[in-house]
């Protein structure tokens, strides 16, 4: 645009005078930026219709733009923009890309406003440069590059911007402030760690070690912001800096036993301890109740998880106790103590040289059925979606049904697959693949998932046609049984177990075979649930008798005539002479028509009738 037409712009409009800096830099061949459509570049300006023409990277090519609009709308691009070079020095861009990507930050921080620009700025910036798909892989690598660069800030939460700093800092240098800095003591105790491994390196960070140690040490003595897990993990890098610099571990306070001996849950304690640490927890333990340090280490695993079961384990195969870990877990399945994360383990290590010997006595159909019931169990704690791992991993070990079932007898396996069908951890898909294991080894457990049923009979089951208010109904009585009865179960069983030896425990045994109804129960409800659809009855005829029917039977025998209502799978109320379309008298009048007989079993002898009328039962209300 020339002097001319901006003065006139302006004469039109006299708010733009505020934005002539603007309007001068709308030139050809410069570069823009718009919101939706990205970079751009101005082409010409048509002075009659008074249009910029932009030719846009997503295909809008010789676009008409009112300057006006331009203002609030385009951001005009300097020459020396990242933006700007990769299309006039695309190889140099390209190059800063692949092998200098600091760079390429500070080049964008420097061309920003104060020498700053949030996480987001920067990124919507790479997604135009290299793509929405490439940049957020490239900016997940350069994020940890800048950390070690001089001249970049790095902020620490997500809210705060990167700096390019005046003077370069060095990374030793900033993490060595920032613990003199901070008083948060748990980040204090994160950057000591780092200090400690820094000072290798560094001989003036060598030098500050005893000033850390101090702040450190006082930090740990004083405050009250730190849990157990967290005050011991902190002890733990001060004794570590400590011995580095060749200081009387002895005299510092708190110590790592005290931790240990106030704790009334280790095993809650394990949990906030960091996993890079849960041998020296064991180790810590074993020093500190040298005689109950192994009762300890098995009561740690029996409610661990992750990495900590595989430390624990280990940890006990070091002092000799294979015997111990395999006579363990044994109880544990009887007992049905076997834990998911425990299972896990086992399952992923019953091949292992190390461990195999240890583990083969467990592995028979009985750990199907625990590992069955730690799904389920699993299943009904877990409220959200959220995958379920030892299921994911039954389902992916392809030789894990065949190597348990190897033994066993039909029984046993006829058992295990209905157990699994009633199973709630599984996916449809996930339980028809187990399925088809066990019927490739016992080919006669087909019948108990429909296999044998006729074409006819598989059609019939696939849907139930209820009555909107009858559905209602059963939810509410599955939503009861699963909010209220199951639970209230699950505390039984806790609370029976609590009682001591399983095997003479009768309320155990019998809040364990409660459970087994409930969950029956609890699959047969989602099953039909799933079935049903819902009807008001309209499509009902008066020609033959359907769902919806209200029948006049005579009775033969006594010329007695009886009404009937035929509707849905749930509605049957013989005080109403209201009858489910399933029951016997209903099935065999369904598609008859009036004057037609029919002959239905009835307590003991046959009975027949005619049906001498035909009515809909949505036209009666």
């Amino acid at each position: 645009m020339n002097k001319e037409a901006i003065d006139l712009l302006i004469q039109k409009s006299p708010r733009l005078r505020r934005s002539r800096a603007t309007l001068e830099a709308m030139q050809p061949g410069a570069y823009c930026v718009h919101r939706a459509w990205g970079l751009g570049q101005i082409k010409d300006y048509d002075e009659r219709a008074n249009r910029l023409i932009i030719d846009f990277q997503e295909g809008r090519t010789g676009h008409p733009m009112d300057p006006v609009f331009c203002v609030d709308k385009l951001e005009i691009l300097e020459d020396g923009n990242i933006l700007v070079r990769a299309q006039n020095e695309p190889e140099v861009v390209a190059e800063m890309v692949k092998s200098r990507p600091t760079d390429l930050i500070a080049e964008v921080l420097e061309r920003a406003e104060t020498k700053t620009a949030t996480a987001l700025e920067i990124e919507t910036i790479l997604s135009r440069l290299m793509g929405p798909a490439k940049f957020k892989k490239w900016w997940t690598q350069t994020k940890k590059a800048l950390i070690k660069d001089p001249r970049i800030a790095v902020p620490t939460k997500k809210t705060e911007p990167f700096i390019l700093r005046d003077e370069p800092v060095r990374a030793e240098e900033e993490v060595l402030d920032e613990f003199f800095e901070t008083k948060a003591p748990k980040k204090k105790i994160l950057l000591a760690s780092k200090l400690i491994d820094l000072s290798v390196k560094h001989e003036d960070i060598n030098e500050e070690l005893p000033s850390i140690l101090k702040e450190l040490a006082n930090s740990l003595a004083e405050t009250k912001q730190l849990n157990p897990g967290e005050r011991l993990h902190g002890i733990w890098v001060r004794n570590d800096l400590a011995r580095f610099i060749h200081s009387d571990v002895e005299t510092l306070e708190p110590t790592s036993t005290s931790i240990i001996a106030d704790s009334n849950d280790l095993s809650g304690l394990s949990q906030q301890v960091p996993a890079s640490h849960y041998s020296r927890y064991l180790d810590l333990i074993e020093r500190t109740v040298p005689d109950q340090w192994e009762r300890v280490t098995f009561d740690l695993l029996k409610n661990s998880s992750g990495k900590l079961t595989a430390e624990c384990i280990n940890f006990l195969i070091t002092h000799d106790k294979e015997k111990s870990i395999s006579a363990t877990f044994d109880r544990w399945l009887v007992e049905q103590n076997l834990k998911a994360p425990v299972l896990t383990w086992i399952l992923k290590n019953r091949s292992s040289r190390k461990y195999s010997k240890m583990l083969e006595g467990l592995m028979t159909p009985r750990i199907l059925g625990a590992i069955f019931f730690a799904i389920d169990y699993e299943a009904l704690q877990n409220a959200s979606t959220r995958r379920i791992p030892l299921a994911d991993l039954v389902s992916d070990d392809q030789n894990l049904i065949p190597d348990l079932l190897t033994d066993a007898s039909y029984e046993t396996a006829h058992d295990l697959a209905q157990t699994l069908m009633l199973n709630q951890g599984f996916e449809d898909l996930s339980k028809k693949s187990l399925l088809a294991r066990f019927i490739r080894l016992y080919p006669n457990i087909q019948a108990i998932v429909g296999g044998e049923l006729s074409k006819s009979e598989r059609s019939e089951v696939e849907e139930l046609v209820v009555s909107a208010e009858s559905f209602e109904n059963r939810k509410k009585e599955y939503e009861e049984l699963v909010q209220v009865k199951i639970p209230q179960n699950k505390e039984d069983i806790a609370e029976a177990r609590s009682h001591g030896d399983l095997r003479e425990n009768a309320e155990y045994k019998m809040a364990r075979q409660e459970q087994d109804i409930l969950l029956s129960h609890k699959n047969e409800f989602e099953v039909t649930i799933n079935k049903a659809r819902i009807s008001d009855f309209s499509d009902a005829s008066v020609e033959m008798v359907s769902i919806g029917s209200v029948v006049e039977l005579e009775r033969i025998s006594t010329n007695e005539r009886v009404t009937y209502s035929i509707l849905g799978a749930w509605d049957g109320d013989p005080d109403k002479n209201i009858l489910s379309y399933q029951t016997p008298l209903a099935k065999a009048l369904l598609s008859k028509g009036k004057g037609e007989q029919i002959a239905v079993e009835i307590d003991g002898h046959e009975e027949t009738y005619i049906v001498r009328d035909i009515k809909r039962w949505i036209d009666l209300q």
